[in-house]
């Protein structure tokens, strides 16, 4: 669950279609609607993408399954373009940003099968250690409900902050009971927070974002988020009543099998962990 100049929500969505329908050279102008022709589905760049590519140039041929993969750079049009058939499926999100889209929305996207996780890390151009942030120091953190509570619970494990009890996926900085250093928090759009780090002291960034901005996670991380139990593991999913399409099936168990987790391990070291 990457990294785009500011813009409107709307503006972003657009201009992310735009991407999607040219970057990988399709002729066609929307999905599939009767579980023929190619697969289309859409995925943010990395490692959503990259995954998919893998797949395609290398075992999808031998599986009988013709895929396309369609790059967006936000994290609302993939799910808006599933619900409206204008592609087939897509793979960007996790569990409790799916259930809050769906909520806020009126969407009915589901999981098909979940393939990795990558952690949510804080990392500093100012500082080499969290312990080290100065009292007052200005932290960003992604503005969407639900990687604004994945964000504070990583600087509450860490102790750096103490949370109202419960607040569970749903907290917010208001939810804040101590804050020993003071810390003033900058609530940014979640692809903006890599591009914020020479004007913060800190900034939460999602794994995705970390790794296209040239940020190598399991090395720089000054947290790192913990995958053991972890709710946020990134899935294929569809809308609902497609998860029988057998061309999903087969993408599914593409996507779980031993050469994608190779591929995952060899080319992100840490920075991505499969969940299968």
């Amino acid at each position: 669950m990457r990294n785009t100049a500011k813009l409107t929500t709307a503006v972003l969505a657009a201009g992310a279609l735009t991407l999607g329908l040219t970057a990988c050279g399709s002729d066609k102008d929307s999905a599939s609607s009767d579980g023929t022709g190619p697969l289309v589905v859409a995925a943010s760049p990395t490692p959503h993408a990259e995954i998919l590519t893998f797949v395609k140039d290398k075992l999808a041929k031998k599986a009988g399954l013709d895929l396309e993969v369609k790059e967006f750079t936000d994290y609302i049009t993939p799910n808006t373009a599933t619900e409206d058939g204008s592609v087939d499926a897509n793979y960007f999100q996790n569990q409790p940003y799916l259930d809050d889209f769906n909520k806020k929305r009126g969407t009915h996207i589901v999981p098909v099968v979940t393939v990795h996780l990558e952690p949510l890390g804080l990392y500093s151009h100012k500082v080499k250690k969290a312990d080290a942030l100065k009292s007052g120091a200005t932290v960003a953190i992604p503005n969407d409900a639900v990687n604004e509570a994945r964000a504070l619970k990583l600087l509450a494990a860490k102790g750096l902050i103490t949370l109202k009890d419960g607040v569970g996926t749903e907290a917010t900085p208001q939810d804040i009971t101590e804050n020993p250093k003071k810390l003033t928090f900058k609530e940014v759009e979640a692809a903006q927070t890599a591009r914020s780090l020479d004007d913060v002291d800190a900034a939460v960034i999602n794994g995705n974002y970390a790794i296209s901005s040239g940020i190598k996670p399991a090395k720089e991380a000054l947290v790192l988020e913990s995958a053991k139990n972890s709710p946020y593991g990134n899935f294929l999913a569809v809308k609902e009543g497609d998860e029988k399409d057998p061309r999903v099936k087969k993408l599914a168990k593409l996507l779980t099998s031993p050469e994608v987790k190779k591929f995952i391990e060899d080319k992100y070291q840490g920075s991505v962990i499969p969940s299968f």
